[in-house]
C-alpha cells in the first residue's frame, strides 16, 4: 500500500449555458437549450474518482405554444417566461481517475446525482380578467446528469454536462387549477428543467493523499 498526493482537494468555478422546460407547454424535448444559465460551483475531491459538489443557479425558462408540434398546444396558443434560483449538493463520480495536476489523469466522463432547493414565480390569483397577481413558491428536486472534463491546464479544467431536474410541481409555466384561465395541461404529468453548458473550475488548497495498490 502506498499513500500519494493526487490534486488540489479543492475547486472553483463558475458554470454558463443554456436552459430548456419540459412541461405542459411548446416543445415535448427534453434538451433544446432556449434561454440562459449560469451559477457557481465548489467541489471538494474526495479521491480521483469522487466529490462533493455544491451549486447555487440562476436558470431562466420559457416555452412557447407555437414552437409544439402537438396540434391541441398549438391551437392553446399559451407562452410564458419564469426564473429558477436553484441551491444543490450532492456527488460527481469519475469513471475514470481525474486530477487537475497528475498526468494521465486529465480526462474523464461523470455523473451526477444531487438534492436541490430552488424558489421560482407563480401566479396567486385573477384580480380581473387577463390581470394577475404573483409570488414565489418553493420546491425539492433531485437534479441528476451526465458530462465529460478534461484538464486545460495545471490547476485548471473544463467539464461539459447536462443536468436534469424533475420537480414535483405542475406550475412552473404558471398553470393554476383555481383560475379557470390558467388550468391547462396534463395535472398527472409535473415540469422538468434541464441546463447544458460548461463549467470552467480552478483547483486551490492542499493536496489530496489516496492511498492504493501500487
Amino acid at each position: 500500500m502506498s499513500s500519494y498526493s493526487y490534486s488540489q482537494i479543492n475547486e472553483l468555478g463558475i458554470h454558463v449555458g443554456g436552459s430548456n422546460y419540459i412541461g405542459d407547454v411548446g416543445r415535448e424535448i427534453y434538451i433544446y437549450p432556449n434561454d440562459f444559465s449560469f451559477g457557481l460551483i465548489y467541489k471538494w475531491n474526495i479521491n480521483p474518482r469522487m466529490a462533493m459538489r455544491v451549486s447555487a443557479s440562476y436558470i431562466r425558462i420559457k416555452d412557447n405554444d407555437a414552437n409544439a408540434s402537438n396540434a391541441i398546444r398549438n391551437a392553446h396558443g399559451y407562452s410564458f417566461r419564469n426564473v429558477v434560483k436553484e441551491a444543490a449538493v450532492g456527488i460527481e463520480y469519475n469513471y475514470y481517475d481525474y486530477s487537475l495536476t497528475k498526468e494521465g489523469w486529465g480526462t474523464t466522463p461523470y455523473i451526477i446525482l444531487e438534492l436541490a432547493a430552488f424558489s421560482y414565480n407563480v401566479v396567486k390569483s385573477e384580480t380581473i380578467p387577463g390581470k394577475f397577481t404573483t409570488g414565489s413558491n418553493i420546491g425539492i428536486t433531485v437534479p441528476f446528469g451526465i458530462g465529460y472534463k478534461t484538464r486545460l491546464a495545471r490547476n485548471v479544467g473544463i467539464g461539459f454536462e447536462t443536468k436534469f431536474r424533475y420537480t414535483f410541481k405542475d406550475n412552473l409555466d404558471y398553470n393554476n387549477t383555481a383560475i379557470p384561465s390558467l388550468n391547462f395541461g396534463n395535472p398527472d404529468s409535473n415540469d422538468w428543467y434541464v441546463t447544458t453548458g460548461i463549467n470552467l473550475v480552478f483547483g486551490f488548497g492542499r493536496k489530496g493523499c489516496y492511498s492504493g495498490d501500487l
